[in-house]
């Protein structure tokens, strides 16, 4: 509350003192104004010197417009989370409600992939080439104490040289017991290129750590279902862990860049290109107490243990990637890239394990890769294309060949194409896992995952529109492997299991949304269908968000407002469980989840570029019944009044 008081008297005299401008920032991102205190004209850069630039080059512009797409991304992701469903807290993993926001990789990974919704890999970090120095601060409050904050300046030194740095945490307590979040992504970039445009580099460090106090979910369903109101207070639910955490960190250090050959650019020009990526990571699962309690029974919830207490499992994990690469560019035929890579790997415990049944489990699994392929891009009138060609050339079978093509019909439809096809090596933790849990032991060989996919993307005034059909062979995933008897009494025993059938998987997402003067909404239907032998793959057939919402101009234009709510709903299905164990979800076929609306409320408001968001969440909660959950054992988010702002400064 005292937050809330202090931003209300920041925000007031803002607006208070506001003047109308003929050129001022608007709702469109046109244009950015430098204002002055005093009435001497000053140069205002246009928005194409404020450029935000991918690893593969593309670029935008930094926008400060406040629309409905801001509203969806004004959350702990910073993006738009459709497809996504939260647990109770902020800070903690996300249920995946839209599979074809799965990404693969043909390179083994390290895993734990619940704990990485928040990690953010090289090819999410964002490079910038601005006029004048510039800086964006977020808040936004959580669940109970704490906050979430992301503070990010960037600034040119010289036309040529850039530097950015950013830092975003989060400390968020929870309702329920032992759910306290305590995340931190600190990201430092650098650009350069020569003056005469021959040389350019993208480099950036980054160290991470996310922090999860783990309780396993509540142990009493029927008790959260009854709509008690002694248990209006999260806190008296009964959980399976009081001092379980899980904590995984990492350090990375990336450089991209690539020097011109000829002296001039011409129609014809010769390019070397390096790209170097140094990686570690950690996680550990920690739990003092071993034993649960379960009302007035004693339940070993994971199974047997090596320890009484003080369980701490830890995994340890680096990588080194380098690819060498030679372009031909020439501009009627386009970019021709040829390379070769080198990916080492080192995934490892402190110990070998030696059973009676199952044999030795290894301490480490080191892989060392080599491929080589080729990458054409085209871009001409109206059409842009980029193929992509790789296979290994080491004893490992690994490939990955990606096609893309995107027509611009004119200024507003865009239609677009894709064709992958993946032979995927497993991620390490399938195939290596230790723990002091006897039955989260495991050593592996399983074979490569095959992944065929096609997309098609339409963008239009009328609807934007996306298809995806996917084909997997040889899928892997993790499943229950607990026996009948083991669930009698509460034990939750999990396991990566591979399915040797054909698993096909389609979805439909479409979005559109009517104007009616200052009313508007906006619909977004996803709509998913599996075919397969045996429900490994688990998704909801129907996903929806509709928002309706209303905007106009106060206060002579100083101020824009946008109110209105926002419905979410998703069909029943057995949605996939997590395990803090192995920071993985897992297949589970006994507990449907989902066919509950929930309803957010808000108020965001634009003044010169500042914009306040105000946020009711999930406010029919209390009249709807208490059958909304994020995982089979742990409830989604209950009714929360949320408030933060993103505030940008260019100097």
């Amino acid at each position: 509350m005292r937050i809330f008081i202090f931003l209300i008297f920041l925000v007031f005299p803002t607006l208070l003192f506001s003047q109308t401008n003929n050129n001022s920032d608007s709702n469109s991102n046109s244009k950015y104004q430098r204002e002055s205190d005093t009435t001497k004209k000053q140069k205002i850069a246009p928005i194409d010197l404020y450029r935000v630039i991918t690893i593969d080059r593309d670029t935008t512009y930094i926008d400060t417009s406040l629309t409905i797409k801001k509203e969806y991304s004004h959350n702990y992701l910073r993006k738009d989370t459709f497809g996504l469903l939260p647990f109770a807290n902020e800070g903690q993993t996300y249920n995946t409600l839209q599979y074809s926001l799965t990404d693969f990789s043909p390179y083994p990974e390290f895993g734990f992939k619940a704990k990485h919704f928040n990690f953010m890999e090289a090819n999410q970090i964002r490079y910038y080439s601005v006029a004048t120095p510039v800086t964006e601060l977020y808040f936004k409050s959580t669940i109970k104490k704490g906050q979430s904050v992301d503070a990010f300046i960037t600034l040119n030194t010289s036309e040529n040289l850039n530097f950015s740095m950013a830092y975003k945490g989060l400390r968020s307590e929870g309702q329920y017991i032992n759910q306290l979040a305590s995340t931190g992504n600190f990201r430092f970039t650098t650009s350069y290129n020569t003056k005469n445009k021959r040389y350019f580099a993208n480099a950036h460090y980054t160290y991470q750590d996310i922090l999860n106090e783990e309780n396993g979910g509540i142990t009493t369903i029927q008790d959260f279902e009854s709509e008690d109101p002694n248990y209006n207070n999260r806190q008296r639910f009964e959980v399976y862990f009081n001092d379980a955490k899980s904590f995984l960190k990492g350090k990375r250090i990336f450089v991209d860049h690539n020097f011109r050959v000829n002296s001039k650019k011409g129609i014809n020009n010769l390019y070397i290109t390096h790209q170097f990526n140094y990686e570690n990571k950690f996680f550990e699962y920690n739990q003092a107490t071993v034993p649960s309690t379960v009302g007035n029974q004693t339940v070993a919830r994971f199974g047997n243990s090596f320890l009484d207490s003080g369980i701490n499992d830890q995994t340890r994990y680096n990588k080194m990637y380098n690819r060498a690469g030679l372009v031909y560019e020439n501009t009627v035929l386009g970019k021709f890239l040829f390379f070769v890579d080198d990916f080492r790997s080192n995934y490892y415990y402190s110990r070998v394990l030696v059973f009676d049944n199952q044999g030795t489990i290894p301490s480490f699994y080191s892989q060392q890769i080599n491929s080589a392929g080729g990458r054409y891009e085209y871009r001409h009138d109206k059409w842009n294309g980029k193929f992509l060609y790789s296979r290994s050339i080491t004893a490992q079978s690994l490939s990955n060949l990606d096609a893309q093509l995107t027509y611009d019909l004119n200024d507003e439809i865009q239609l677009g194409f894709q064709y992958q096809n993946i032979n995927k090596l497993p991620n390490n933790n399938y195939n290596l896992y230790q723990s002091s849990y006897v039955q989260y032991n495991w050593s592996n060989d399983f074979k490569n995952e095959k992944i065929n996919t096609i997309k098609a993307n339409a963008i239009s005034p009328w609807v934007n529109a996306e298809v995806q059909y996917s084909i997997f062979n040889d899928h892997l995933y993790f499943n229950d492997v607990s026996t009948a008897a083991q669930k009698l009494v509460l034990t939750q025993i999990v396991a990566p299991s591979q399915y040797d059938g054909t698993i096909n998987y389609l979805s439909i997402k479409a979005n559109r949304e009517f104007k009616f003067g200052k009313f508007a909404l906006d619909n977004t239907v996803l709509y998913q269908k599996t075919e397969q032998n045996v429900a490994v793959l688990n998704v909801p057939e129907i996903v929806t968000r509709n928002s309706f919402y209303y905007t106009t101009y106060m206060f002579k234009k100083a101020l824009f407002l946008q109110t209105g709510i926002v419905l979410n709903y998703f069909s029943k299905y057995y949605a996939n469980d997590y395990n803090p164990v192995i920071g993985e979800f897992f297949v589970q076929n006994e507990k449907q989840i989902g066919n509950h609306p929930n309803l957010d409320f808000f108020i965001n408001a634009k003044i010169q570029r500042t914009r306040i968001y105000f946020k009711v969440e999930h406010f029919n909660s209390s009249f709807t019944g208490n059958n909304f959950y994020a995982s089979p054992n742990n409830p989604s988010r209950d009714f929360t009044i949320r408030f933060g702002l993103i505030w940008n400064f260019f100097n």
